[in-house]
């Protein structure tokens, strides 16, 4: 092998060299890229685990809330029977003590 030969593949393989630590920079981004995205996601699936839990209480609230006016009503009604039942006795009695 004459020296222009070792010159020519020297210059190769510095050629190729640098192309390779060109090649490992790119990896090396994409590297990092890849982490963050990871740690994005990481971070978005427990955002997302918490919301679903305060969806969870929302709803236990919602249902509460919900009764409320069931609830409510029925006392409302149980009231005005009473009344008329009370009434309708009263007005019985009164009939009957006035007939004595």
């Amino acid at each position: 092998m004459t020296e222009e030969d070792i010159a020519v593949k020297l210059e190769g393989h510095e050629h190729e060299i640098g192309s390779l630590k060109h090649r490992v920079g790119d990896l090396e981004k994409e590297s990092h890229t890849i982490s963050e995205l990871v740690l994005a996601v990481n971070r978005m699936a427990v955002s997302m685990e918490h919301m679903l839990e305060e969806q969870k209480k929302q709803g236990e609230r919602l249902g509460v809330l919900e009764q409320i006016p069931l609830n409510t009503g029925r006392k409302v009604k149980e009231a005005v029977i009473s009344t008329m039942v009370g009434a309708v006795v009263g007005a019985i009695a009164a009939a009957l003590i006035s007939l004595l």
